[in-house]
């Protein structure tokens, strides 16, 4: 004998299937981030640096401050949007957006040589490529000109 389901059975078999993986038993099998845990995604909060916006470009006084000397990382923040920028020479600087591909969070920490989302632990060399997921896309880069202790990002 073959015992049918009306729709209410199914329901009901929904509801308390959602209720069990909402359980932590449930929750092996459900989809999430695989980045870095919380308590362990590396990294120190970067300084930030303000940002002046003229003719469509974002300009950075450097003489003074953590983007002083090369190695020096920082996040530069304008009313154009924040990017993350690192000196890597005398006179060349890289800049990309501060914006995580994976879900949009503000890149804000640093280890001295990546970038690190505080979200979910993506991280990102200074050129902007995906070093640890959840990320799977790079960072936008852009231009950079200096000279006369100010950069230029456009």
């Amino acid at each position: 004998m073959t015992k049918t389901f009306d729709v209410q059975d199914r329901r009901d078999f929904c509801k308390r299937l959602a209720s069990a993986a909402a359980g932590t038993a449930g929750l092996a099998f459900l989809p999430g981030c695989s980045g870095n845990p919380m308590n362990s995604i590396p990294g120190s909060s970067l300084s930030t640096v303000s940002g002046t916006v003229s003719n469509g470009a974002v300009t950075v006084n450097v003489a003074t401050g953590p983007l002083a000397a090369s190695g020096g990382m920082a996040l530069v923040s304008s009313t154009a949007g924040q990017f993350l920028v690192a000196r890597t020479g005398a006179s060349t600087f890289v800049a990309v957006t501060a914006q995580c591909t994976h879900q949009a969070c503000v890149v804000s920490l640093g280890t001295g040589t990546s970038y690190v989302c505080p979200c979910h632990g993506s991280e990102f060399d200074t050129s902007g490529h995906v070093l640890v997921g959840p990320a799977s896309a790079p960072l936008q880069q852009f231009q950079t000109q200096f000279a006369n202790n100010v950069l230029t990002i456009s």
